[in-house]
């Protein structure tokens, strides 16, 4: 921790001070999802809540990673055709994206659905972030809105792109056979002022861990809490005599059996600034972000439990191809081809995230998951 840029940076001093309070309030001692959700939704403080530039794809712009939108306008323009097939099935004509961050995703599905899509609903913590949208997305105003918060009553198309890795997870240590929860101290220490310290817990991870050694992982509750909710919103929309509704979430992550594989003991909790990756979340809190690979059985059993239907899973790759990708990048420039291509290649992002639909009413098979769903593996 660079405490000279600590002291020297106002917001940042605030937000630790607020993070002190935290910790003192709770005890002594701060449940890691509770330090997760300070440091990057505080108001005005966290790293989502900040006015540092977050999404872009060179260090030299200031941002910290990148996401598909941004990488290519092709990731839109292709789950476009997903997402009409369900505004055509659910009989609607309103788009949900969550997390919109720099807007580049909600541009792409308004440019390319026209007047499929009569109103597009933003529900964005970031107020930030919410002043980039409105920028972006200055052609469809008429069509856009934002909220922070759910109606009783969903029905629509629900989009959300990288918007589960970030939601606050706990972490779980086994020590020597013994399970603890890993949660965050106030030093006082001006060079390092937060430290971790485990408590030993009743929680557990969702499945049995082979073997005895030392294991580091994340239980996703809030990620799938909101799933939860989603499905109720969902389904009190069909329940009230409403349009129906279908959610395409897309993210990092893995089915449990290989989320809590034996070799990966050491959790999958990253943090990313100015496209690097490090594993301290401690550090420069409110400047970087932090986040937890998805278990996708979780979020699954979370819905399927909620009374939605789990309508496919599968890579990237597949659900891109699936949707149409490819036929139109034959003309396309070569540098719009070389991205895209970042979109499904195994090494890059077309095996590592995934995607899952979900669905009110009698199940359908929506075209991105025409082949190589993975339903079953789940």
């Amino acid at each position: 921790m660079d405490s000279h840029k600590l002291s020297q940076d106002p917001a940042q001093r605030a937000l630790y001070a607020l993070i002190q309070r935290a910790i003192a309030k709770a005890g002594g001692w701060l449940g890691f999802d509770r330090f997760m959700a300070l440091a990057l939704y505080a108001p005005g403080l966290g790293y989502y809540a900040n006015d540092l530039r977050k999404f872009g794809t060179t260090p030299e712009s200031g941002s910290d990673f990148v996401t598909a939108p941004e990488m290519s306008p092709w990731f839109g323009r292709t789950l476009a055709h997903s997402v009409r097939e369900a505004l055509a099935v659910t009989g609607t004509d309103e788009v949900w994206e969550f997390g919109a961050g720099s807007g580049a995703l909600a541009l792409q599905l308004l440019d390319t659905l026209g007047d499929t899509i009569q109103r597009y609903t933003i529900v964005d913590l970031s107020g930030s972030l919410r002043a980039r949208q409105q920028a972006c997305l200055h052609a469809h105003a008429a069509k856009v809105q934002w909220v922070d918060a759910l109606p009783e009553q969903l029905s629509g198309v629900v989009v959300g792109n990288e918007v589960l890795d970030a939601m606050p997870v706990q972490l779980l240590v086994r020590t020597q056979g013994v399970w603890h929860e890993r949660g965050v101290v106030w030093t006082g220490d001006a060079a390092q002022p937060l430290q971790w310290q485990d408590r030993v817990t009743e929680l557990r991870p969702p499945v049995e861990l082979e073997g005895a050694h030392d294991y580091l992982t994340e239980i996703h509750t809030q990620a799938e809490a909101f799933v939860r909710t989603l499905a109720d919103r969902m389904n009190a929309s069909v329940a009230a005599g409403g349009k129906g509704a279908a959610a395409f979430l897309i993210d990092y992550g893995f089915p449990e059996h290989e989320y809590f594989h034996p070799q990966r003991h050491m959790g999958t909790l990253m943090c990313h600034q100015l496209h690097q990756a490090d594993p301290d979340p401690l550090q420069d809190v409110g400047a970087k972000d932090i986040t937890a690979h998805v278990n996708f059985t979780g979020v699954a059993l979370a819905g399927q439990d909620a009374g939605l239907n789990v309508l496919g899973y599968t890579s990237q790759a597949h659900f891109l191809i699936n949707s149409g990708l490819l036929p139109p990048l034959v003309d396309a420039p070569l540098p719009e081809k070389a991205m895209a291509q970042k979109l499904i290649t195994e090494h890059e992002m077309g095996e590592l995230f995934k995607v899952i639909a979900f669905g009110t009413g009698e199940p359908w098979e929506p075209m991105g998951f025409a082949q190589g769903d993975r339903s079953h593996t789940l």
